[in-house]
C-alpha cells in the first residue's frame, strides 16, 4: 500500500522534473551556451565589393580575438559564422535566413550594402533579432527607427552634404552625380538634390547605371557633355573604381569624390595613378592616428593579428567594439530582448575618440563625417 501510495507523487515529481527540463530546453536563448555566443554575419566576401569587405571583416575578427583571449564577454567567447552572399540582396536574405534558422544566432553583425540590408528587414522584426552595425549609411536604416537595426556608421546623406559644402566653400559651382540604380544610390541622389538646394546650386547633370550590367562607357560620355567641375559617385567599389578611370582618361582637371563604402585600401590600390586627388568622406577617425584612445588600441590589435590598418578594417574593429559593449551591458543572462536593451542603454558612449549614442528613439549611432584625398602615394590626406 505504501508503495501504490508513493506512486503517484513519483509520478508528480518526474513529470515536474520533464517539465522543468522541457521548459529549459524551450526558453534557452537562441545563439547563447554556457561557454559561447554565436553572432551572425552575411556579407560580400567575394564579387563587387571583396576587397573591402576582408578588411572590414578583419579588423572585426582582431577585435572578437582579443576579446576571447581575454575570457570572452562574462565567460562566453563569440563566436563569427559569416556566410558569403556574393553581393546579391536575394543570397543576402536567404543567408540571414539560414543563421537564423538553422545556427540560431543571438543577433546579426555588419551586413554590407543597403539592398542587402533591406532583404533582411523582414527576417530581423519576425524573429525579434537585433542587427548591429550594418555597413550601411542610407537613411532607411535611420528615419523611423528600426528597433532590431543599430546602426554606427553615419548616414550617406550627410557624406554628401560635407562634399557639396566643401565644393561650395572653395567656388566649384557645376556639379553632376553618377549614382547607381538601386536603393543605395537613390539614397545618394536624395541627399544631393537636398545639398544642392541648400546651397542654392542646381546639378550640371544626374547620371545613373545599372547595379549588374552597366553602361560605363555611354554613361561617362554623356557625363563628360555636362562639364562639370566636380563629380560625385555613389556606387560600389570596383563599378566607381572603373568610373573614375574612365572620367581621367578624358578629363584630367574634373574633382572627383566618392563616400565611405569605397574607403578600402583595396579600393585605392586599384585605382592606382588615376586616385591621385580624388576625395572620399570618412565616417572612421583615421586607422593609422595615435592621436585617440581608439587608434592605440587598434593599433596593437591590428598588429597582433596581422591587420593591415585602413579605414574599412578601422570599421569592422568599431562595429564589433559596439556589439561587444552591448553583450558586456546584457549581462550574464543574456537574450536578445536583452541585448535590445542594453544597446539602448548606451547614451553618449566614447570609444575613444569616436562617439556612439542609441536610446528607445534613436539607433543611429555616429554621425562622425570628415573629408580626405587620396595623394601621390596612395595615402589618405587629411
Amino acid at each position: 500500500m505504501k508503495f501504490i501510495a508513493a506512486f503517484p507523487m513519483i509520478q508528480k515529481t518526474v513529470f515536474a522534473s520533464m517539465l522543468i527540463g522541457c521548459s529549459a530546453f524551450v526558453f534557452a536563448e537562441e545563439g547563447v551556451t554556457d561557454s559561447t555566443i554565436v553572432i551572425g554575419q552575411t556579407v560580400g566576401i567575394t564579387g563587387q565589393i571583396a576587397g573591402p569587405v576582408k578588411e572590414m571583416m578583419a579588423g572585426a575578427n582582431a577585435y572578437f580575438s582579443a576579446i576571447n583571449k581575454a575570457g570572452g564577454v562574462h565567460g562566453r567567447k563569440i563566436e563569427l559564422r559569416s556566410l558569403d552572399d556574393k553581393f546579391d540582396p536575394a543570397l543576402a536574405a536567404a543567408n540571414a535566413e539560414a543563421l537564423i534558422k538553422k545556427e540560431h544566432v543571438l543577433a546579426l553583425f555588419q551586413s554590407r550594402g543597403t539592398p542587402h540590408t533591406e532583404a533582411i528587414l523582414p527576417l530581423l522584426a519576425a524573429n525579434k533579432l537585433p542587427l548591429i552595425a550594418p555597413s550601411t549609411g542610407a537613411m532607411v536604416f535611420h528615419q523611423p527607427v528600426s528597433p532590431y537595426i543599430f546602426n554606427v556608421r553615419a548616414k550617406y546623406q550627410d557624406e554628401v552634404a560635407k562634399a557639396i559644402e566643401q565644393f561650395s566653400t572653395v567656388g566649384i559651382k557645376k556639379i553632376a552625380l553618377v549614382h547607381v540604380d538601386d536603393t543605395f544610390g537613390k539614397d545618394g541622389l536624395a541627399g544631393f538634390e537636398k545639398a544642392l538646394a541648400k546651397q542654392k546650386l542646381t546639378a550640371v547633370s544626374i547620371n545613373r547605371f545599372d547595379r549588374v550590367k552597366p553602361d560605363l562607357d555611354g554613361l561617362v560620355n554623356v557625363l563628360i557633355k555636362s562639364d562639370p567641375q566636380a563629380v560625385v559617385i555613389v556606387g560600389s567599389a570596383s563599378t566607381t573604381a572603373d568610373i573614375i578611370r574612365k572620367i581621367r582618361a578624358q578629363s584630367a582637371s574634373t574633382q572627383l569624390m566618392t563616400l565611405s563604402n569605397n574607403a578600402s585600401q583595396s579600393f585605392v590600390d586599384a585605382l592606382g595613378s588615376a586616385g591621385h586627388g580624388v576625395m572620399m568622406s570618412q565616417i572612421m577617425p583615421a586607422a593609422n592616428s595615435l592621436s585617440t584612445v581608439l587608434g592605440k588600441e587598434f593599433k596593437l590589435m591590428a598588429a597582433a593579428n596581422g591587420v593591415n590598418p585602413s579605414y574599412a578594417a578601422m570599421e569592422g574593429f568599431v562595429g564589433a567594439k559596439v556589439l561587444v559593449e552591448g553583450l558586456k551591458r546584457s549581462g550574464r543572462n543574456l537574450s536578445r530582448e536583452g541585448l535590445i536593451r542594453a544597446m539602448e542603454s548606451m547614451h553618449k558612449v566614447d570609444l575613444g575618440g569616436l562617439m556612439v549614442n542609441y536610446g528607445v528613439q534613436d539607433h543611429s549611432g555616429s554621425d562622425f563625417v570628415e573629408l580626405t584625398m587620396i595623394g601621390k602615394d596612395g595615402k589618405f590626406l587629411h
